[in-house]
This record gives C-alpha cells, sequence and structure tokens, in this order.
C-alpha cells in the first residue's frame, strides 16, 4: 500500500496528512479521470496481474481499504 500512498500524494501535492483507509478516493478528488488508468497501471505493476475491466466496478478502486481487499491482498 506504501506505493499506492505514495502515488497518490505524488498526484495530490497539497494533501494535508495520511489517507484514512475509508476515505472515498474518488469522491474527494484524490483519483479523477485523467488519472485513472495510471492508477490501474501502477495497481497491476504492484500486483504483477492485469485488472480485467470488464470484472471491475468503480467501487473496487473508491477506498484504498477496498483497493487492498481486491487487488493486493495475498490469494490463497
Amino acid at each position: 500500500m506504501e506505493r499506492v500512498t505514495a502515488w497518490l500524494q505524488e498526484k495530490n501535492p497539497g494533501l494535508d496528512g495520511p489517507i484514512d483507509t475509508d476515505e472515498d478516493l474518488i469522491e474527494a478528488r484524490l483519483i479523477d479521470s485523467m488519472d485513472f488508468l495510471e492508477f490501474i497501471d501502477l495497481l497491476e505493476d504492484i500486483s504483477g496481474t492485469s485488472i480485467d475491466l470488464q470484472e471491475v466496478t468503480i467501487d473496487d478502486f473508491r477506498t484504498l481499504a477496498r483497493v487492498r481487499e481486491r487487488f493486493l491482498a495475498p490469494t490463497g
């Protein structure tokens, strides 16, 4: 998650303090439509797997907790 939060901090230099794991990243405008594909690329790089956009919803990217659960949690 450190790479994800570092990326979010880089994209939002005016952000004060840590990002709560349940904060809505989209509503808070921490991820916008221009950065969305780059965010997906980052998650694919970290997880080592591709993300099929046919199999996900916007809610899968809404909070850090959901991102961790959906894309970065160990499987098995």
